[in-house]
């Protein structure tokens, strides 16, 4: 039996009460038979209580809780911290304001109470930034900011990265401070991934599964499932991006596309990919380098092989040494959107 259901029986019984005595004390005033009367607004009232009593009740609690579940803890508790301080400085008000002649004395304290209410909420909430950011120089917190990491982080995953793979050699290292949090809606779209009928989806679905098993095994890893969720939005990312401002924590991902609108929008994204490209070993101009020539490159005499972590080495002139390891010398390193790229040449050239 739902609430919405409940409440309309409770409804119809309460109107329904009103409307019979209402409609009896009306008949009395009019000189008629107050049973007529009674019927008619009683009938009235069950059918009023009907309709209306989920829209007096129910419905607006599960806006405000809605509204409450958007809301970010930092900011729920700001807009507590703005409402005590408004109601302090309103009672201070009202004393004053209660000696003005009436009506004065009786509308403007309640008036200057709903203004003041209202300017500190929204004043506190808009400024909590600064606000909290005060909390940092009292003595108790100095370490902290200091520099000392807060074990609180909290880090937003993405499905891309879970499917990844690579975020579980990551997190054993040490470099991600912080709890490792999955949204429920997150879980879902890689389950969903896993269910697929094309067989590459299917397989990828199921990697990220295992990696997400992986993480939750190791022990010096915080990860954890929440069933938090965002009204209002159906697509994956766009729910982690509102959450990542709610929640303001970092997403970590290697979507592209998720990485450009996230920053738009005052997101800190942590991307595995930069990562990736930030940590490749640094070559210049002169250096020996020894490489393995696996195929030919775009250009005539071109031969084209691959370091450890990916990087692409163009050797001018390495065609002749396909399927060989050769020693070459760096001529050139570039540095494009897809990576680094580096350019050398036989060294017995």
């Amino acid at each position: 039996m739902s609430a919405e259901f409940i409440s309309r029986l409770i409804g119809l019984i309460v109107f329904g009460a009103l409307g019979v005595y209402g409609g009896a004390n009306l008949g009395r005033l009019a000189g008629d038979p107050p049973d007529l009367w009674a019927s008619a607004f009683g009938l009235i009232g069950v059918l009023l209580g009907l309709a209306i009593t989920p829209f007096i009740t129910v419905r607006p609690i599960r806006a405000a809780r809605r509204l409450l579940a958007r809301l970010s803890a930092r900011s729920l508790f700001a807009g507590i911290i703005g409402l005590i301080v408004s109601l302090i400085v309103s009672g201070l008000l009202s004393f004053p304001l209660s000696l003005l002649p009436r009506p004065f004395s009786q509308i403007l304290p309640i008036l200057v109470a709903l203004l003041i209410a209202y300017l500190g909420v929204a004043v506190f909430v808009i400024r909590q930034n600064e606000i909290f950011s005060i909390f940092g120089y009292l003595p108790g917190r100095r370490r902290e900011a200091a520099g000392e990491v807060s074990s609180e982080r909290t880090i937003l995953m993405d499905t891309s990265v879970i499917i990844d793979g690579r975020i579980a050699d990551i997190a054993r290292t040490g470099f991600l401070q912080g709890t490792l949090l999955i949204p429920r809606f997150v879980l879902n779209e890689l389950q969903h991934i896993a269910d697929s009928g094309d067989n590459l989806r299917r397989q990828r679905g199921r990697r990220g599964l295992e990696v997400l098993a992986q993480l939750q095994k190791d022990p010096s890893i915080l990860v954890k499932i929440s069933d938090i969720d965002v009204e209002g939005s159906r697509a994956v990312d766009d729910k982690l991006v509102i959450l990542a401002r709610q929640m303001r924590a970092p997403v970590l991902t290697n979507d592209f596309n998720l990485n450009r609108v996230a920053e738009l929008q005052g997101v800190t994204i942590l991307n595995i990919n930069e990562l990736a490209n930030a940590v490749k070993l640094v070559y210049l101009p002169g250096e020996d380098l020894n490489v393995r020539i696996i195929q030919e490159g775009r250009e005539t005499g071109q031969g084209v092989g691959y370091l450890e972590d990916g990087t692409m080495i163009v050797v001018e002139g390495g065609n002749r040494y396909l399927g060989k390891e050769i020693d070459t010398v760096v001529t050139k390193v570039l540095q494009t959107a897809a990576g680094r790229m580096i350019f050398s040449r036989p060294s017995d050239e």
